[in-house]
């Protein structure tokens, strides 16, 4: 069983950045791959990034490779995604999710969520 609580979502400008933290409870978070996913309102969750377990590969969405950064700290049992160069499109509820046996981009790989973070890109 893990936990996710994420956090650090908020208001920025356009052109700002953010980092957003997802920490997982338990001794088992290097077991896990992880991701980011968003939902903005009226559209389906989608994919952001992943990390795999080891921490060794990463994958992102065309929409924000370049500009998002996926990674994960074992000591603090916490996965981040620094997000620069904010847009307005990015903004959207943001979740983490731990996936024991994919490393993937499809939510139904993942096997427990957090609550979810509220970021707004606003002017």
């Amino acid at each position: 069983q893990v936990q996710l609580v994420e956090s650090g979502g908020g208001l920025v400008q356009p052109g700002g950045s953010l980092r957003v933290s997802c920490a997982a409870s338990g001794r088992t978070f290097s077991s896990y791959h992880m991701g980011w996913f968003r939902q903005a309102p009226g559209k389906e969750r989608e994919f952001v990034a992943a990390i795999s377990k080891s921490g060794g590969s990463t994958m992102y969405a065309d929409s924000v490779k370049g500009r998002f950064t996926i990674s994960r700290d074992y000591a603090k049992n916490t996965v981040y995604l620094q997000m620069n160069s904010l847009k307005p499109e990015d903004t959207a509820v943001y979740y983490c999710g731990a996936a024991l046996a994919y490393w993937s981009r499809r939510q139904t790989d993942y096997d427990y969520w957090g609550q979810g973070t509220q970021v707004t890109v606003s002017s």
